[in-house]
Formats: structure tokens, C-alpha cells, sequence
């Protein structure tokens, strides 16, 4: 039986650490977990989960996962895959200019209508599950995403990254 407990334990904690992580890349702490939840979790109770120490059910850890707006598969432990890494922080110019990373603003994205735009939703939600990549904010488009976003819009590749500014969905840091 003691075997069996450590296994749970373990488990409760790797799950655990999975749920900072996640909640980490939101950028959220425990207390503001608990207001903008209006208490459902509370942060006691997130921050035992977090350490391993209290198992966390099912339906509630699908609540979480509905909360921070992540596929609840994301904060159960996978064998073969390393778990959410922290986005690097982005200091992309305001526009666009060629031969610069394209960096989508994914607040706007999903503010953003038309069917072009859920084609363009449903694959950086498919980008950010093969990466882990929750942050939230940004995500960085790499080469071959670039194509798959150009073959959405209808363009080139060349094309995609200013069909994207004029649909208002780069990235542009705040004035200083």
C-alpha cells in the first residue's frame, strides 16, 4: 500500500508542477487566481495542489484547465514530453519589416472575426499545444508555421506577415 501512495504522491506532484507552470506563464499569482475566479480557487487550496500535497479531481482539474484557457491535457504529466517552458520575453519593433520574426498578438487574435480568422485560431492553438507554449500574449511564428499561415490567407509567404499587420494581428510592444 505504501508503494501505491508514493506513486499518488508523485503523480500529485508532477501535476502539481505542471499547474505552477501554467499558472507562472499566465502571469498570474495564487491570490489573483483566487479573485478573478471569484474564489473557486481558492488560493490555498491551488497552492497546495501546486506542491503536491493535495490531490486535485478531475472535474476540477478540467475547471482549471477552462480557466487558464489551456487543452486540460497540458497539466497532466506525459511521459515522452517535457513540460510547459516559460515564453522568452519579446522585444519585437512595432511593425513588421522583412527578414524580422513575426510575432502574433494572440489578445487580438482571438478578439479577431471571420473565417479566416478561426483558421488562424484553431492553428496557433494547435502551434501552442506542440510547443506547451501558454503564455497567452504572444507567439512567436517560425518558418514552416508561416507557410501554413500563408496557405490560409491565400498569399505567399512573403505575403502572409503584411496580410497579418493589415488584419491587426502582430504583435506591437507598447510605446515607451
Amino acid at each position: 500500500m505504501t508503494e501505491q501512495h508514493d506513486a499518488d504522491a508523485g503523480y500529485s506532484t508532477i501535476v502539481g508542477d505542471r499547474i505552477r507552470t501554467i499558472r507562472r506563464q499566465k502571469r498570474l499569482s495564487l491570490q489573483e487566481v483566487e479573485a478573478r475566479s471569484e474564489a473557486e480557487f481558492k488560493a490555498s487550496v491551488l497552492g497546495a495542489y501546486e506542491r503536491g500535497e493535495r490531490s486535485i479531481s478531475v472535474p476540477r482539474l478540467h475547471r482549471l484547465a477552462m480557466f487558464y484557457n489551456v487543452p486540460v491535457e497540458q497539466l497532466l504529466p506525459l511521459d515522452s514530453s517535457p513540460g510547459p517552458r516559460e515564453a522568452p520575453a519579446t522585444t519585437e519593433p512595432p511593425a513588421w519589416v522583412p527578414g524580422q520574426k513575426v510575432v502574433i498578438d494572440l489578445t487580438r487574435q482571438t478578439e479577431s472575426t471571420g473565417s479566416e480568422a478561426e483558421m488562424i485560431g484553431r492553428y496557433l492553438s494547435i502551434i501552442q499545444v506542440k510547443r506547451q507554449d501558454f503564455n497567452g500574449r504572444v507567439l512567436t511564428i517560425r518558418g514552416d508555421d508561416l507557410q501554413a499561415l500563408a496557405a490560409i490567407l491565400g498569399t505567399t509567404v512573403d505575403g502572409a506577415p503584411p496580410k497579418l499587420a493589415e488584419m491587426g494581428l502582430l504583435y506591437r510592444p507598447p510605446a515607451d
